[in-house]
């Protein structure tokens, strides 16, 4: 247990992030801890690098809503002061901390108050004996640290752990978790450490959490980007949600990849879309499709969508058009009509649907095809001179 959050088992996957704040800044450090939670991250980091950060630690705790880690590098005695601030659980680095009778001095304290400890080991700081050893920051070298910092706690009867064996390598971080979950039995925390700014550090992220997600591997995530940190809390969120490792707590938006058939610039409004749901914490698959013709048989699964045909806009709620709006007004009509959705329900705003409106979208895909032809996939004469042609 993180504070209320469960990890490992069968607990949900978490969501974790660090706040880029001074911690001794307290004020700002909550401001962005609540801008975390609110992008769905369920435990939080800090810094916790010299005595003001400890001090600011204690009153950050009580107000925050969420779980709160002390990330402590090279000062046992920091790590020491963080317990006494109140801090949910500590992240140590094994390759900072080294002298065993210091890591055995805060593991037992942290028995003694049962606050988990987090081993946080980080290929870019290795012991440097381990990395001499192991000829590099090798997978193998990567969960030798781990395992030596867990029988340091094991001397104190400390094994309230959770373990990360994190590099800035792809395939070496999936090889290392994928060694430790064959040697411990511990919650595992997954990361690309130094992923980088997006999108390739986005890339990075998913690659490696994704990956052994779909193993099993993984009871909770942090994507390390050079960015916001709301970005990891959105995309690590996201991440769950797609692998439906977590319900869904805001919008799925699905859009077309645009074609030269796109009556409109899917881009843009797909852009404008996610900006205007942004943190509604409304729980739909909600569609952007370039075009009226095809749009609405291909996101018929979709909670909610809109499709783009000749300067209008047909919103339509699984699969039936109930409206056709301006297209100026499309993004409006798409947020309007999902919180229509969640307040009343999809009978209430399918009952409501204009009559006229399948109608209209009916002519407005005959226009369309007469302008553009026919749809290859649907067009029987044109598939039976492929035929002919084959020799079929």
């Amino acid at each position: 247990m993180v504070g209320s959050v469960a990890v490992g088992g069968d607990a949900p996957i978490s969501v974790q992030s660090m706040t880029t704040t001074k911690t001794a800044d307290v004020d700002a450090t909550l401001q962005q801890i609540y801008a975390l939670a609110a992008a769905g991250c369920d435990i939080v980091r800090c810094t916790c690098n010299e005595p003001e950060a400890a001090e600011g630690l204690a009153r950050i705790v009580p107000r925050s809503p969420v779980p709160i880690v002390a990330d402590i590098h090279f000062h046992h005695k920091l790590a020491l002061a963080a317990l006494e601030a109140g801090v949910h659980a500590l992240r140590l680095n094994p390759g900072n901390i080294r002298k065993p009778d210091q890591i055995k001095a805060v593991a037992a304290e942290a028995r003694d108050r049962a606050i988990p400890i987090r081993i946080g080991v980080n290929g870019g700081s290795l012991d440097p004996d381990i990395e001499q050893r192991f000829g590099g920051a090798t997978p193998e070298a990567l969960v030798a640290s781990a395992v030596r910092e867990l029988d340091y706690f094991r001397e104190v009867d400390f094994d309230d752990v959770k373990i990360s064996v994190k590099a800035s390598s792809v395939p070496v971080m999936i090889e290392a978790y994928r060694l430790l979950s064959e040697t411990v039995d511990h919650p595992l925390h997954l990361g690309v450490t130094e992923a980088g700014p997006p999108p390739a550090g986005l890339v990075k992220s998913v690659a490696g959490i994704g990956a052994l997600l779909a193993e099993g591997i993984g009871d909770t995530i942090r994507f390390s980007l050079t960015a916001d940190p709301v970005e990891e809390a959105r995309a690590g969120r996201q991440l769950l949600e797609a692998l439906g490792l977590r319900e869904r707590k805001n919008v799925d938006l699905i859009a077309c990849p645009s074609c030269g058939r796109a009556e409109v610039d899917v881009i843009k409004v797909a852009n404008d879309a996610m900006a205007a749901f942004a943190d509604r914490q409304i729980p739909l698959q909600i569609a952007v499709m370039g075009c009226i013709v095809n749009g609405p048989g291909e996101a018929k699964d979709a909670d909610l969508g809109i499709a783009a045909g000749r300067g209008k806009g047909h919103l339509f709620v699984r699969g039936k058009i109930v409206r056709v709006v301006p297209e100026a007004e499309m993004v409006a009509a798409l947020v309007a009509e999902a919180e229509a959705i969640m307040d009343e329900g999809f009978d209430s705003v399918l009952a409501r649907a204009d009559a006229d409106a399948e109608r209209l979208a009916a002519e407005a895909r005959e226009e369309l095809l007469q302008i553009q032809g026919l749809d290859a996939n649907r067009d029987a004469q044109r598939i039976e001179r492929v035929r002919n042609a084959g020799g079929n």
